[in-house]
């Protein structure tokens, strides 16, 4: 046991775990559904493929060794590609800066745009990513309220015109996590011109936009303004282990995250980066690969909602099922989630509470679904479960008021 031991860097006062790793821990037995982590699911990713690409890789020695700070060259090179064709102008090599996931690049950005104090707004509710970066950069966060349109961009035009001076606006555009919403095309074009206008960063965090269900999500947000750095990841279409991610931003912008990865980690994986070049270049079985992931995930979406429509009935509302990982629902008749979680643990089935997206509305009502790792007579059991644990109280109540 160590004594009068040194302190730690006072940044990490009233910094705390997430509260979707810690209930991870929790769903670990195979008894529980775990409706809780937003995880890809791993039955779905192309491991032959990826053992392929792997193969190929390692005939080159080059594919164990250090590689440049913003990329393995050729990935950016087809990362660019990819971009231009959602951005509907050239993206250039130098605009690509490939991380390890899009969350360093969220971390490196919040240290490259971010003094401490400064004020960053999110979504409400927010991803709990983004929160625990910017809470660690030292940033002082408010958030605007989410509708079915994304972002009230119009609340934030109202914060800017009370006086409020945003360094950086976070959105995840598409397919929201947790909300579940995707942002209208005339909010992303208003987002964007009142970061020209106030000159304030805007961080386009989309992992999930390749995961639509119906059709494709709108234009970026970026397309609109270079003051738009846009963050995308390999995890949710190939797999999480690669720990590819990139992002879009300003030559200047990647010079500067560039200083700082050095700093970090020197530069990525190169072997993992060769198989994602790989896998990404291969546009006709990417597209086919993707395709089947839509199909799985809509079905299962679509299992999900119909089973909370028909157990709940009005009694807890689903966002649109439209793509992406998760269904965000919020309970109208008083049912608490953080109370109702240690129940619905015990009936076999775990889901995150609204309160751990919260930043200024508490959500004590509404829970996080991720329907994305199990298939749909699951789902519709997971859905059987919770109703028996939300009835639970109930039922005892009337047990003991048929014996007294």
């Amino acid at each position: 046991m160590y004594h009068n031991a040194a302190p730690l860097a006072a940044k990490l006062t009233g910094l705390t775990s997430s509260a979707i790793r810690d209930l991870l821990k929790l769903t670990a037995n195979a008894d529980v559904i775990s409706l809780a982590g937003g995880l890809p699911d791993a039955e779905l990713m192309p491991g032959p493929r990826i053992a392929a690409a792997a193969e190929s890789a390692l005939r080159t020695p080059a594919a164990l060794q250090y590689t440049e700070s913003p990329g393995w060259g050729p990935l950016r090179e087809v990362l660019a590609e990819r971009e231009t064709a959602r951005f509907g102008r050239p993206v250039g090599v130098d605009e690509v800066f490939v991380t390890h996931g899009s969350q360093q690049a969220l971390s490196l950005l919040a240290e490259v745009l971010l003094d401490p104090g400064a004020l960053v707004v999110v979504e409400d509710p927010a991803y709990v990513g983004a929160l625990q970066v910017f809470r660690a950069a030292g940033a002082r966060i408010v958030a605007v309220p989410l509708d079915d349109e994304g972002m009230r961009v119009d609340l934030l035009e109202e914060l800017i015109a009370g006086g409020e001076r945003p360094a950086v606006v976070h959105t995840v555009s598409n397919f929201h996590n947790p909300g579940g919403v995707t942002m209208s095309a005339r909010r992303r074009r208003a987002l964007a011109a009142a970061a020209e206008k106030h000159r304030f960063w805007v961080i386009e965090d989309d992992p999930y936009g390749e995961l639509w269900f119906d059709r494709p999500a709108p234009e970026p947000v970026a397309m609109y303004s270079p003051a738009v750095i846009r963050l995308s990841s390999a995890s949710k279409i190939i797999a999480p282990t690669l720990r590819v991610g990139w992002m879009v931003a300003p030559e200047r912008v990647c010079r500067a995250v560039e200083l700082l990865k050095q700093g970090a980690d020197l530069c990525g994986s190169a072997l993992t980066q060769q198989i994602a070049a790989e896998l990404l270049a291969d546009t006709g079985w990417l597209t086919g690969h993707i395709d089947r992931v839509r199909g799985v995930y809509a079905d299962r979406a679509a299992a999900l909602v119909a089973s909370v429509r028909d157990r709940f009935g009005d009694r807890l509302r689903c966002s649109p099922a439209s793509g992406g990982m998760f269904v965000w629902a919020e309970f109208t008749d008083g049912t608490t989630t953080t109370e109702l979680l240690p129940r619905a643990l015990n009936a076999g089935v775990a889901f995150v509470p609204g309160p751990a997206f919260a930043v200024s509305t508490p959500y004590s009502h509404a829970m996080r679904m991720c329907f994305t790792t199990a298939a749909p007579d699951v789902l519709a059991e997971a859905v059987a479960r919770l109703a028996r644990a939300v009835d639970e109280p109930v039922t005892a109540l009337a047990g003991q008021s048929a014996q007294s």
